[in-house]
């Protein structure tokens, strides 16, 4: 699986917890579960997110793995 790919598939997936969670709302039921998953993956793209944006600045300290 491409990393755009797994951007996307974790995209629907926060999109359909959003959905859970406004249906709790609505009828005022309690969702922290949802809420930690949608932090998580929210976790996950912003880690790729900052992984790109080193990537485009600074070519030359990509190349390094720690």
């Amino acid at each position: 699986m491409s990393q755009k790919q797994y951007i996307k598939t974790i995209e629907k997936e926060i999109q359909r917890i959003n959905r859970i969670i406004d249906l709790k709302i609505l009828r005022g039921e309690a969702y922290f579960r949802e809420a930690r998953d949608h932090k998580l993956l929210l976790k996950k793209i912003r880690f790729y997110n900052r992984q790109n944006f080193f990537s485009k600045f600074f070519p030359t300290f990509s190349k390094f793995q720690y």
